[in-house]
């Protein structure tokens, strides 16, 4: 099949890429999140202290965060998204399926360690086709219900209601290998439906179309709004990996709630997710991705303090819908701001090292180092040090430079505007 789409207008193709990528990227954080789910069924088997569980949740973050590095600067190097995409989808499917396989720690970690490998080079490869895809006017949108709404409804909707009814009518190892299905049909899908050249760029056919010039990495590590992104997504991610990894648990031991229960309130997580991971980013085409930003991470913060002090479980659920907007806002900071500073040559390589450093230090260092301070404390500390984390982001985001078109827009027409690229 050919690279670029014959008979289909623009609009078409965006919105069909949307609904594949959402459904791509959705699968990423339903396997990733099934590990949270599944622990209280797992323990067991496995006996996991909250350090062990952090390490799981680490060494994932840990692999992620370097594939997704690699897979965005070789993108970049080769001019090609597609087939990287197609082999991550394929790949994680195989190894999250894998995990029910694994009888002790060791090969647990190990089998976490490879699904991360694959999908880190997802979300990279998704946001570059997808913003390439997007009106100007839908960049945001678009951007959050593939990154946003996508992980909130397959990850934090669909996970905890269907993970947990797996391992309660079967076993944890049936909830792991029933999710090889979804990944492999999503990745055929890819193959058929998806085009490496967007419709909506330059009219040139994808094999004659030059390549965008390649930048160098030192080149985009000067830009401001890419330094402050990479800081932003540290913090960010120790309050996301903490919350999801150790809330299940929390809610059971220390709360005391029954394993319905604490499914249920996991289901507000992610109605909140899917709400706020398109409304926020849309909210921000038209009002600006700084101000949304600082806005919707005030009350993100809010959301472990919650966690920690409300022990009715029908308020908790309530109070999760409304402060658990940090996914909308994850799409800003690491795929929407840095896709208005970069050049197109330089895209997949700037999502894929803001994705990566924040992997790093939140995902893999924060939730081991939040497991051994639980141990030591209580499981309420790990939800304080979520806490600290999105307070850190609202104090960095004032160092941003704004990006969204129509705020620029508005004040070019005002008077002299500062450049988005942030430098």
């Amino acid at each position: 099949m050919a690279d670029t789409p014959t008979g289909t207008t623009a609009d078409r193709y965006e919105n069909r890429l949307l609904v594949i990528l959402f459904l791509a990227f959705g699968f990423v954080f339903f396997d990733r999140q099934a590990l949270s789910f599944l622990a209280p069924y797992m323990d067991a088997d496995f006996g996991l202290s909250n350090a062990e569980l952090g390490t799981l949740s680490g060494v994932l973050a840990l692999t992620w965060a370097l594939a997704g590095m690699f897979a965005g600067r070789l993108s970049d190097a080769l001019g090609r998204r597609k087939p990287i995409l197609i082999a991550a989808v394929v790949l994680f499917s195989l190894f999250s399926a894998s995990s029910g396989l694994m009888a002790g720690f060791a090969g647990l970690l190990a089998a976490r360690a490879l699904m991360g490998t694959a999908e880190g080079a997802v979300l990279p490869m998704a946001q570059s086709l997808m913003v390439e895809a997007s009106r100007e006017s839908r960049r945001g949108f678009n951007m959050g219900l593939v990154q946003g709404s996508s992980a909130g409804l397959l990850g934090g909707i669909v996970a905890p209601l269907a993970v947990v009814w797996l391992a309660e009518t079967y076993s944890w190892q049936v909830a792991f290998y029933v999710t090889i299905i979804p990944g492999l049909i999503i990745a055929a899908l890819i193959a058929k439906f998806v085009y490496e050249r967007s419709p909506r760029t330059p009219d040139a056919p994808a094999a004659a179309a030059p390549k965008p010039a390649r930048v160098p990495l030192g080149e985009v590590i000067k830009l401001r709004n890419i330094v402050v992104c990479m800081l932003i997504a540290c913090f960010y991610l120790t309050w996301f990996i903490t919350i999801i990894t150790f809330t299940p648990t929390y809610l059971t031991e220390v709360k005391g709630f029954a394993p319905g229960t604490m499914s249920g309130v996991m289901t507000c997580l992610g109605v909140a997710w899917v709400l706020w991971g398109f409304a926020t980013p849309g909210i921000s085409d038209r009002l600006g991705r700084k101000p949304t930003l600082i806005g919707f991470t005030a009350l993100a913060v809010c959301c472990p303090l919650f966690l920690v002090y409300v022990d009715n479980p029908v308020l908790l659920g309530a109070l999760m819908v409304v402060s658990y907007t940090g996914l909308g806002c994850f799409t800003l900071f690491m795929a929407t701001i840095p896709a208005e500073t970069v050049p197109r040559g330089a895209l997949a390589t700037a999502l894929g090292l803001i994705m990566g450093v924040g992997e790093l230090a939140g995902g893999f260092l924060a939730p081991m180092i939040a497991g051994w301070a639980s141990d030591q404390w209580g499981l309420q500390t790990a939800m304080f040090i979520a806490a600290g984390g999105a307070l850190l982001v609202v104090v960095l985001s004032f160092a941003l430079r704004e990006t969204a078109p129509a705020v620029l827009r508005r004040r070019a027409a005002a008077g002299p505007a500062p450049s988005a690229a942030g430098s």
